[in-house]
Order: C-alpha cells, then sequence, then structure tokens
C-alpha cells in the first residue's frame, strides 16, 4: 500500500496532528520520522487544554500516543472527550495510528473493550511478538517489541489482528482502510527509554515486569530491528506527500 498525499497549499508541508498525554511527552522517533518524510507536526495535548479539530481537512493524518492514564478514566473529561472524537479522522477517511493508550481508546470507540490481566501480569519490558498471516502480508514484523503498559485491549468487532503475543493476544490490528492500532512502542529514542526506565521504576516490581537494566540491555540486541519495522509502518499509514 503506497499512499501519496497532496500539499495542504502550495509551497506548504502537509500537517499530521499528533496527540500527546503528558506535558513533557514527545513524538520521539514517530515525529522524527515524518518529518523526515516530508510533514510538518501539529502537536496537541488535550489533557493540558488543548482542543482537538472539528475536521482534519487540514490535516494528512492523526497519531494518537501513549499515557500513564487508562482508557478506562471516564471520570477524565478528557479521555471522554478524545475518545469520542476519533469519530473524526474514522467518518472522514483519515490515516489514524494509536500508540498503547491510543490503540485502547480507539478500540474503546470501536465498542471493544480495555482491561488488566485476569491473572494482574504486565508487560514492561521487551517481549516476543508473532505477527498473523494478514500482518506478514503488510510487512516484515520485529520478533521482539518494547512494552510499557498494565492492560490490554479485545480486537474490535471487523478489525484484522495483524500481531500476536502471549501474555496480551491483541498487539496490533487494522479497522478498515485507514485505521491503526499497536499495543507496543517502538518510538522510543534512547533519551526516552532512560526516562521511562527512571521514572517507571516502581512498575519493575509488577507480575510479569522487567528489571530496568534489561530495558536498555535489550535496547542494544532488538531496537534495530525496531527501528526498521517502525519506518516501513509508518509508510504503509502514512506514505510521503507528493511533491509540490
Amino acid at each position: 500500500m503506497n499512499r501519496v498525499h497532496p500539499f495542504t497549499a502550495a509551497g506548504k508541508r502537509p500537517r499530521i496532528l499528533i496527540v500527546l498525554h503528558q506535558e513533557t511527552s514527545s513524538s520521539g522517533r514517530v515525529g522524527h520520522m515524518l518529518i523526515e518524510a516530508g510533514y510538518d507536526l501539529d502537536i496537541r495535548r488535550p489533557p493540558l487544554g488543548d482542543q482537538l479539530p472539528e475536521t482534519l481537512a487540514h490535516h494528512a493524518g492523526v497519531v494518537v500516543f501513549g499515557g500513564p492514564m487508562s482508557a478506562n478514566d471516564h471520570h477524565e473529561e478528557f479521555v471522554r472527550r478524545e475518545t469520542d472524537w476519533l469519530a473524526v479522522p474514522l467518518k472522514e477517511g483519515k490515516p489514524l495510528l494509536g500508540i498503547c493508550l491510543g490503540a485502547q481508546m480507539l478500540v474503546n470507540h470501536l465498542g471493544g473493550h480495555v482491561e488488566g490481566h485476569g491473572e494482574g501480569l504486565v508487560e514492561i519490558g521487551w517481549y516476543p511478538l508473532r505477527a498473523t498471516e494478514e500482518g506478514r502480508k503488510l510487512m516484515h514484523w520485529p520478533d521482539m517489541v518494547y512494552q510499557f503498559h498494565r492492560e490490554g485491549f479485545s480486537l474490535p468487532k471487523d478489525a484484522t489482528l495483524l500481531a500476536t503475543a502471549d501474555t496480551y493476544p491483541n498487539q496490533a490490528f487494522r479497522y478498515g482502510d485507514n485505521a491503526w492500532g499497536i499495543q507496543f512502542h517502538g518510538e522510543l529514542t534512547r533519551m526516552m527509554m532512560q526516562r521511562w526506565v527512571v521514572h517507571g521504576a516502581h512498575r519493575f516490581e509488577l507480575p510479569g515486569a522487567q528489571p530496568g537494566r534489561d530495558h536498555l540491555g535489550g535496547r542494544l540486541v532488538w531496537d534495530m530491528h525496531l527501528k526498521r519495522w517502525l519506518a516501513e509502518f509508518l509508510a504503509t499509514i502514512f506514505g510521503r506527500p507528493a511533491a509540490g
């Protein structure tokens, strides 16, 4: 699937809407790769009061990132608002990628459910990933991916499962032609991972989590494959803008 998006106006680069959930959050390698591909980033942080656009007519697509909150935190106004807002890209057929929390919000919007593991297990560290037959038709997937979550999601009705794992079986899916969700993280730069390991150290005691040294050690072994996959995945979803 090769996508080509026109420039929004003569001489201007098309924009990708970037939805983040903390003041210090970054789009990481996803943002770097999109800029290198020819896009500008329009960064919004709904928890800090940023509004999401009523239409994506002036955007080429959207990426909704993760965060420490739960997609089930319906008492948080922004969680409800953002989950409902996903109707905009879905209705307009704009490319949509949800990562971790973003994928879980998409699942909730589509009528699925988000919940923790029945035995309390988490995925925090590096874990094996298996592409499904449909996933393998699209691209080559990494054997190991970086995870940082305590909840997983069901596969939405009419969605196609692209990758699976043992603890949380639904790891990546496509809904229709333009909406995608992944449970794991390919966007982390080394600096981002170091920050996550420091600030998230209290979670390494949870059942199934890996110690911090394994997060950084695993990066030396598996990150190059994850980065290569991410570039191909983003190209599949967003493509490159057409030349002006």
